[in-house]
């Protein structure tokens, strides 16, 4: 079993191999990542989306390969400009279903891995989404969007032939009317289906209005499907409150298998048939709760968790062959961790190293693919590379891939040390990373930027981050932590920040800015700091309580608590469990929180890069800080992606502008000049330019 991979790096090593180059913005498009993984039941091969980004489209596009397990030879599955994902294996190993866009829209395919063949066996209205083949290989279950007809309770006549008039008014009357991502909501419900497997015509398994969606499993008779739906999804109240139901496949009758307040998901059957594992927990509407795995027999009784001892969210599991126990996945101190947890009996640990499919930011990511005999498939984690195909078999973790070595074999790039310290105000230990740029010289003086996840109950980790390895090719000491509310650490640790958010988190962003300082190797005169999202809103924080920046970045912050709960797209959530009350309950705390009451402290020149299609964060958000910044005198600007939703970075030029933008604005306040401008006052002076 390979150890946690944190690199503990003496200085000397940091040094760059002779004639490599540092990495730039538009590398982005030579990059490459392994994800959505699925593997033989011998454990001898493994299919995987290689997943690379097209400079012409300046889309992401992806086709399937597969990869031997023990030669580590590489084949194409399928190929073209489009993007193939969601690879399934049948159960007799003869067919791999897939979901393509080279049909113009998404649709199903099947490839027979005998002759190669591949053929679109669906004519879809909507994308289709969570596979499932049938345990006899004749079936597919998916669930579909199904629109209905929109509600408009006002008509009038009196148009002419011909008259050109406005489009018909939108009338809206669902709690969730928008989602981002997505834009406005069309009428209508996420519904099952099946499809033959050989093609023809899909058969409508569910019509409720509400949701049904996420992972499908079925019964080996092949019988009933398990599923989770909230059924009280339309009043938006209990945003949290998924159950587990059973759908008979022969008059499509659905029973309820389980009931209580709170989120049961994720249902898997065990190969024998006799027991029901799911995830969940009681909804104590706090801002984070640990998923426990509970196991149901099907033929009666009561279910039990047993995750107890867990002190983490299992993410996801599957059943081992023999049924007597599961693999599970979950966050520990920020790496994607998985184990092998028997039904009784002590849980055995088998690697840290999941993850690499984040490939902006070194967010925890991933997944995992399990054969009959227990080897494991996974992206692999590593702070000098996007996801590579890794396989688990034994306690040996086994690199099957390096997808970028042609991208950044001849790439410098900067290492990554882990730190950490106790917090300044109460002494809680917290973790982080250090990022250094190529070539560090500990004698030297470096520019320090401290750059914030969001969430804020997420967690960062030693994982390759393109948009933190840009900083720090530019010369940047990049600082990243999991401050308190972070996922990964326990449930006391992520509720740290319950009902308090931002509070003392910031003093433990401070405490670890200190602690890298300490080291001797900071300009104290050149510290910066940026962060998206509830990072964005922790970065807003701190410029209203510290000085000690040079300049800031704030990316698609919340500012203003009352406005966000009555603007962002997931309001019922964020009014119930991320404050005691409705704003107009509490307008007194939501102020207390919300950085927009500190603008009269702010003094740090702020920059605010918000998506203009940003239904999570609203724009409206960076707008309200913007203007109170210029009537307040400070220096500020603001930078709106066009069409881009909270996530920005979905089109590869977004990332490049999120980066420059940044590195340009801290350059304006004596941070490294760009690329272009430093080797322009090289050439004119003969000097290198930090």
């Amino acid at each position: 079993m390979k150890p946690l991979l944190t690199l503990s790096i003496g200085l000397a090593l940091l040094s760059p191999p002779a004639m490599a180059k540092v990495l730039e913005s538009k590398a982005v498009f030579d990059l490459e990542y392994a994800s959505q993984l699925a593997i033989t039941d011998k454990g001898d091969l493994v299919y995987f989306v290689r997943n690379r980004m097209d400079i012409d489209t300046d889309k992401q596009v992806g086709n399937i390969w597969s990869v031997d397990t023990r030669t580590q030879a590489l084949r194409p599955v399928t190929t073209g400009l489009h993007y193939d994902f969601s690879p399934l294996l049948s159960p007799d190993q003869s067919r791999l279903a897939f979901i393509s866009t080279r049909s113009g829209k998404p649709q199903l395919f099947i490839k027979w891995l005998d002759t190669g063949a591949t053929a679109m066996i669906s004519h879809l209205p909507e994308p289709p989404q969570g596979l499932s083949w049938s345990p006899d290989s004749k079936q597919l279950a998916f669930s579909m969007f199904v629109p209905d007809k929109p509600n408009r309770p006002v008509s009038f006549s009196g148009k002419p032939e011909g008259a050109e008039w406005a489009d018909d008014a939108i009338y809206i009357d669902e709690v969730f009317y928008r989602q981002d991502g997505a834009g406005y909501n069309r009428p209508g419900a996420v519904q099952l289906f099946t499809l033959p497997a050989e093609g023809g015509n899909p058969r409508q398994l569910t019509f409720d209005k509400y949701d049904h969606q996420g992972k499908l499993s079925w019964t080996p008779d092949a019988a009933e499907i398990y599923f989770s739906a909230n059924p009280r999804q339309a009043s938006g109240l209990a945003p949290m409150n998924s159950e587990i139901f059973a759908l008979k496949l022969s008059d499509a009758s659905v029973r309820q298998i389980t009931d209580r307040d709170g989120p049961d998901s994720t249902p898997q059957i065990s190969p024998d048939g006799k027991l029901l594992a799911y995830l969940g927990f009681d909804d104590k509407k706090s801002n984070y709760e640990n998923a426990r795995l509970y196991i149901k027999p099907l033929a009666g009784g009561e279910a039990r968790a047993i995750t107890l001892d867990l002190d983490r969210s299992v993410d996801d599991m599957r059943w081992a062959a023999n049924s007597k126990g599961l693999y599970i996945q979950y966050e520990d101190r920020g790496t994607n961790t998985l184990a092998y947890q028997p039904l009784s009996g002590e849980r055995q640990l088998l690697t840290h190293e999941v993850g690499g499919t984040f490939l902006g930011r070194p967010y925890t990511s991933g997944s995992f693919a399990l054969a009959k005999d227990g080897t494991l498939a996974f992206p692999l984690a590593d702070p000098q590379r996007p996801a590579d195909v890794a396989v688990l078999h034994g306690d040996e973790v086994k690199r099957l891939t390096r997808l970028n070595q042609d991208a950044l074999g001849q790439t410098s790039l900067g290492k990554v040390e882990e730190i950490a310290f106790k917090s300044s105000v109460d002494g809680l230990n917290i973790q982080g990373w250090i990022l250094y740029p190529p070539g560090f010289d500990g004698s030297k003086k470096y520019p320090l930027l401290l750059e914030i996840h969001g969430g804020p109950v997420a967690a960062y980790g030693p994982q390759f981050a393109a948009e933190l390895q840009l900083y720090a090719a530019r010369g940047y000491v990049v600082l990243y932590l999991n401050p308190r509310g972070s996922s990964s650490y326990g449930k006391d640790f992520a509720q740290q920040i319950y009902h308090q958010y931002p509070s003392k988190d910031f003093d433990d962003l401070m405490a670890g800015v200190d602690a890298v300082i300490a080291k001797g190797f900071i300009d104290e005169r050149k510290v910066f700091v940026t962060g998206g999202s509830g990072g964005g809103t922790l970065t807003a924080w701190i410029v209203g309580h510290t000085d000690r920046f040079t300049a800031a970045v704030v990316a698609k912050p919340v500012i203003n608590w009352f406005s966000f709960v009555l603007t962002a797209d997931f309001y019922p959530f964020f009014s119930q469990y991320w404050f005691p009350q409705k704003p107009w309950e509490d307008p007194e705390l939501y102020m207390k929180l919300s950085p927009i009451s500190y603008v009269g402290n702010m003094r740090t020149p702020t920059m605010l890069l918000t998506g203009e299609a940003d239904h999570r964060t609203p724009i409206s958000e960076s707008e309200q800080l913007y203007q109170a910044l210029k009537l307040k005198g400070v220096d500020t600007a603001m930078v709106r992606i066009p069409n881009a939703g909270h996530g920005i970075t979905a089109r590869p030029s977004n990332l490049m502008a999120k980066v420059e933008y940044i590195l340009w604005w801290f350059g304006k306040y004596g941070g490294p000049q760009a690329a272009e401008d430093a080797k322009a006052d090289k050439d004119m002076s003969g000097k290198e330019s930090l």
